[in-house]
């Protein structure tokens, strides 16, 4: 009998990279935390997906999500815009970018965004495409003499910043989720609940279950040396503020040490996620 760790999601050739994803539905374990900088912010964290080896294999082991294009990774569509400061903040990036830097060069802001809808209803502008189908004007070609891949990404670190700090919301947050509402308690006190996990294909809603290929779900996306809670520091930093930062990772450091209860299964078993500092976390008996 097959076991719940390995099941996968079934298509039609065997050798599709998809068949090798995990189940979309599977244990997971989860912290609640109050910041200590705000009494009234509830962090909910899923242990399972800031534990795992996630890592980002674009330009390696990534297959892309349309099929035929492994070299788009994920930005083979437009990257909408959350609010005005994050397309404020591409604006800025863009401008330091040039001919020799940006493949795909243009001058203005309405010349590398689009209009268009995520809702088929609402207008939302969102960065333009190269042509009808993709992909983002700002994805350099593997041999642009400027260098391959994003040109706000490859921007930021020639001007020795984090990514975060140039590209548009979406792509510097992924694969991490992260979902915020107010919260009534039974005693009528209101609390922020921020949720932070997975964003895997049902975060994209229906058109998610078409992706050729999603990295959370991948194995050969999860061979990262450190936990995810530790290589994307700076990014949950940003999400929920750098006081409620440290406590998650000292949660998640004390987690791994005593091992999980409800690994993820696209993380190799036998060889567990490193916690801060390097060390191995005790790993359970498997049975």
């Amino acid at each position: 009998m097959v076991s719940r760790d390995e099941l996968r999601v079934l298509v039609e050739e065997p050798d599709e990279p998809r068949s090798r994803e995990v189940s979309l539905d599977f244990p997971r374990e989860w912290v609640e935390f109050l910041d200590p900088a705000d009494e009234k912010h509830l962090i909910r964290a899923d242990l399972t997906w800031l534990l795992s080896r996630w890592t980002c294999v674009f330009g390696k082991a990534c297959h892309g999500i349309v099929p035929g294009r492994a070299a788009d990774g994920c930005c083979s569509h437009g990257a909408f815009f959350t609010d005005s400061d994050d397309e404020q903040r591409v604006r800025s990036a863009a401008k330091r970018l040039t001919p020799e830097t940006w493949q795909h060069y243009r001058r203005g802001f309405k010349k590398y965004t689009e209009l268009d809808s995520i809702d088929g209803k609402n207008p939302a502008r969102r960065t333009a495409t190269q042509s009808d189908d993709g992909p983002c004007v700002f994805l350099n070609d593997a041999n642009f003499t400027g260098g391959g891949g994003c040109a706000l990404h490859a921007q930021a670190l020639r001007d020795g910043v984090h990514p975060l700090e140039y590209k548009p919301d979406v792509c510097w947050q992924l694969p991490v989720r992260r979902d915020q509402e107010w919260s009534k308690r039974p005693d009528g006190t209101k609390v922020l609940v921020s949720t932070l996990t997975e964003f895997d294909r049902r975060g994209w809603g229906a058109g998610g279950h078409d992706l050729h290929w999603w990295c959370t779900s991948a194995p050969e996306a999860h061979v990262g040396r450190e936990a995810l809670y530790v290589s994307y520091e700076p990014e949950l930093t940003a999400l929920i503020g750098k006081t409620a930062y440290g406590k998650l990772a000292e949660l998640c450091a004390a987690r791994a040490r005593r091992g999980l209860v409800a690994p993820h299964p696209a993380t190799p078993r036998r060889t567990p996620p490193l916690a801060r500092g390097g060390r191995e976390p005790a790993t359970p008996p498997q049975s």
